[in-house]
C-alpha cells in the first residue's frame, strides 16, 4: 500500500531532530511495530522521504502529468442521465452536464455502455413464409431458364425524409451495458414524408441496357416534388396527386406487411 502524506510526515516525526535521531533501520522497525497490518518499510523509502523533506520542506506529491482524473460526481451525473433516458446523445449529455463530449464518451466507454442502434424489421403475418418460397422458387425457375436473367435485374434502395419528426435509424440509440433488445412499432405509410430512390445495376449490363434501366420512372412526382418544395406548405402534402411507375420487368418482391413495421436493437 503506497504511502500517503499523513504517513511521511509520521516517519519524520519518527526519524526525529538533533542528537535524538534514529537511524534508517530503527525507524522501519519502529513503524512496523505501529502498523502491524501493513507492509514494513524499507530503509530506502526512508531516506528518500527525509531527503525530499531537506530538499524542499515537504513530504506531499508533485503535481501529477497529463489530463486530470474525471470526477467521481461527474461520473455518477453521465450515468444518471443515460438510465433517465437511455436515447440521450452526447452532444445532449455534454450540453446538460456542461462537460466536454470526449470526457462523456470516455465515461460511457470506462462504465461499458454501448449505443444500441436500432434495425428495421418487417412484421410477417402466416401468409408471408409461404410467399417467400413462392418468390426463392420463382427466381430459381427463371434463373435455370435464363442465365442472364440475375444481371437484367435493377435493384434499388431508398431513403425516407420523414416531416414529422419519425424515428431516424442513424440517429437514434439506446445506452446500456447490454442489449435491452428494444422494440417499438411504428407505421411506415405515413402521408408527409419524401422517398429519394437510388438504383443499382450489375456490371454486367451494357452502357445502352444501363441507360434505359436507369431512366427516370416517376418524372410526373419530379415536377411534383419540385413545385411542393417552392409552393406548398408541408400541411398540404398529403393532397397532393403522386403518379405511380413501373418498370418494364417486375418480380414478386413484396414479402411481409410493410404497414406494420419494428424497430428493434441490433444484436
Amino acid at each position: 500500500m503506497p504511502l500517503n502524506e499523513r504517513d511521511r510526515i509520521e516517519i519524520l516525526m519518527m526519524i526525529g531532530v538533533g542528537d535524538r535521531m534514529r537511524t534508517q533501520q530503527e525507524v522501519c522497525r519502529l513503524f512496523h511495530e505501529m502498523h502491524p497490518d501493513r507492509e514494513p518499510v524499507s530503509q530506502s523509502t526512508v531516506s528518500r522521504i527525509e531527503r525530499k523533506y531537506r530538499e524542499l520542506g515537504h513530504v506531499r506529491d508533485a503535481p501529477r502529468q497529463g489530463r486530470p482524473k474525471i470526477n467521481e460526481n461527474v461520473q455518477q451525473d453521465v450515468i444518471l442521465s443515460a438510465l433517465e433516458n437511455p436515447h440521450c446523445t452526447v452532444r445532449q449529455v455534454s450540453r446538460d452536464l456542461n462537460i466536454g463530449k470526449s470526457s462523456v464518451s470516455n465515461i460511457f466507454k470506462k462504465v461499458k455502455y454501448h449505443p444500441y442502434r436500432v434495425r428495421l424489421i418487417h412484421e410477417l403475418a402466416e401468409d408471408d413464409f409461404d410467399r417467400r418460397t413462392e418468390f426463392c422458387e420463382y427466381m430459381m425457375d427463371h434463373n435455370n431458364q435464363n442465365n442472364g436473367f440475375i444481371a437484367n435485374i435493377l435493384f434499388s434502395d431508398e431513403a425516407t425524409f420523414f416531416l414529422n419528426g419519425h424515428v431516424n435509424r442513424q440517429n437514434t440509440r439506446y445506452w446500456s451495458q447490454e442489449n435491452p433488445h428494444w422494440m417499438q412499432e411504428y407505421h411506415t405509410q405515413h402521408p408527409q414524408k419524401v422517398d429519394f430512390v437510388s438504383n443499382c445495376l450489375f456490371e454486367t449490363c451494357s452502357s445502352e441496357r444501363a441507360d434505359e434501366m436507369c431512366s427516370p420512372l416517376y418524372p410526373d412526382n419530379i415536377e411534383v416534388f419540385d413545385h411542393c418544395i417552392h409552393n406548398i406548405p408541408t400541411n398540404d402534402l398529403n393532397t397532393l396527386p403522386i403518379s405511380v411507375g413501373y418498370a418494364s420487368t417486375t418480380v414478386p418482391s413484396k414479402i411481409g406487411n410493410e404497414e406494420n413495421t419494428r424497430y428493434s436493437t441490433k444484436t
